[in-house]
């Protein structure tokens, strides 16, 4: 009979597969567990936490990597600090460094200590000194969220995929907020202008302003690294805000008075001056961020830890993160699927502990769902091909010209109707770029080239004939 493991042997392998959302291997994981575990007795300990689904294995032979199974509703799957039984609660794998965090504000609100705004916590970190995330987590965000337009101008890369980043992030962020539009309705919001019925106006807001606000970023502020951050993130706030505050006058500007947080014991900073100036301090500190990572996980913290706003400060955050993203054509941050459960506990973390830890899970969590989502959509983005884009008007000229004349697509015949305006260092290969065309030519398509159905049927005919 089998040697039965006990359940706390395996809580150290959990906590080293749960820092490397992207995956670890075997030998990665000794080295950072330690002496004290063999590799056959980790091997035998894998194979067990794999047929538990706490983990799943990726990748072959050397390429083997190991990470933490997605926690579900559902799912009898307890990872670190997860309660995932009973309550039927969806939640992302923890640090334990996060599940102290969420222990301690899952406490009853009176017995937590009530706290002020700390300087100190802006005051410790010093940019591209302190990191809130580590070197080798960095790293591997930087390898899932590399895209195909990475040494394109800034913001290519967010703009081939704007149609589908208008969709996930208004309705993810959303739904953060407790909007209950679905994705699908929020498709036919942004798509078609169709507001869901049975919704509130509010609702229907919410999903606009996101989508008004996401072009913004993608559009304007994404494309131009030099920028100022505080006149992003305030046109930011005006377009998230708009129809939404009480005072209309609000929007676009720093609150005058004093918020509170709801289900939180933290209040925000009161005085208006004092604001004004930590909000200057807080975008200075982010825009010497060199990291995008570091710098989008900065702003989700300290924006919404300042509550500059009289609301809407954590959907300005979230779009704020994905400022740097954007501008090195890194795969953005959708939320897609973030549980809303563990994204509130983790800002009662900042709020209340000035612990990262939580957020930390949630935001890596999000980014590889996230980077997952968009991996199907990069595969199809095809670079454009600019010579073909350069020479296509010579194109259509000379494929219209042999049809017309009935000749053979030949070399001979294509180089006989080759246009002056085709550089002599490039004809050979426009002549090989239009043999390709031919080969692809149908009557389907030849109206691209000026061609009507006669005329292209009638060459076909003489073609037939010369096979």
């Amino acid at each position: 009979m089998p040697k039965k493991i006990r359940t706390e042997a395996f809580q150290p392998i959990l906590d080293v597969i749960a820092r490397h959302p992207g995956g670890i291997g075997v030998d990665g994981l000794l080295q950072q567990i330690g002496p004290g575990l063999s590799r056959r007795t980790l091997q035998r300990r894998l194979s067990a936490l794999i047929a538990q689904q706490r983990v799943r294995a990726e990748g072959e032979g050397r390429a083997l990597k190991y990470r933490l199974s997605p926690v579900t509703a559902t799912s009898n799957v307890l990872l670190p600090g997860v309660d995932a039984t009973g309550s039927g609660e969806t939640y992302v794998p923890l640090s334990a460094e996060g599940a102290a965090v969420r222990a301690y504000v899952r406490q009853p609100y009176q017995q937590r200590r009530p706290v002020g705004y700390n300087i100190e916590f802006l005051e410790r970190y010093y940019p591209n000194q302190t990191a809130y995330l580590p070197a080798d987590l960095r790293a591997q965000l930087h390898s899932i969220g590399r895209s195909p337009a990475e040494q394109a101008a800034a913001g290519t890369f967010a703009r081939d995929i704007l149609n589908r980043l208008l969709i996930d992030l208004s309705w993810a962020s959303s739904r953060l907020e407790g909007n209950t539009y679905s994705r699908l309705d929020t498709e036919r919001l942004i798509e078609f202008g169709q507001a869901a019925e049975g919704k509130d106006a509010l609702e229907t807001q919410m999903i606009l302003n996101h989508k008004a606000a996401i072009e913004y970023l993608v559009r304007e502020a994404g494309q131009d690294k030099s920028a100022p951050l505080p006149e992003t993130i305030i046109a930011l706030h005006a377009f998230l805000s708009d129809g939404l505050l009480p005072d209309p006058l609000g929007c676009g500007r720093l609150r005058a008075y004093p918020v509170e947080i709801g289900g939180s014991v933290y209040l925000p900073v009161a005085l208006p001056q004092r604001l004004a100036e930590l909000f200057g301090i807080v975008l200075e500190i982010a825009g010497e961020i060199d990291d995008p990572f570091e710098q989008a996980f900065f702003l989700m913290v300290h924006l919404p830890y300042l509550q500059p706003f009289e609301d809407v400060n954590k959907r300005v955050s979230r779009l704020a993160a994905n400022i740097p993203l954007v501008r090195h054509n890194l795969c953005p941050l959708s939320f897609i699927d973030a549980p809303a459960q563990a994204y509130v506990d983790a800002m009662l973390g900042v709020y209340e502990l000035n612990d990262v830890a939580l957020l930390r899970d949630v935001f890596v969590w999000a980014y590889e769902r996230s980077c997952q989502q968009y991996v199907a959509v990069q595969q199809q983005l095809v670079p454009p091909d600019t010579f073909r884009l350069r020479y296509r008007n010579e194109l259509a000229e000379a494929v219209a010209a042999i049809v017309r004349g009935g000749q053979a697509a030949d070399e001979a015949a294509i180089r006989a109707v080759l246009p002056v305006t085709v550089a002599e260092e490039d004809r050979v290969r426009f002549v090989t770029l239009t043999l390709a065309e031919f080969k692809t030519l149908h009557p389907g398509n030849a109206i691209r080239f000026g061609l009507r159905p006669l005329e292209f049927s009638a060459w076909l005919e003489r073609e037939a004939g010369r096979d």
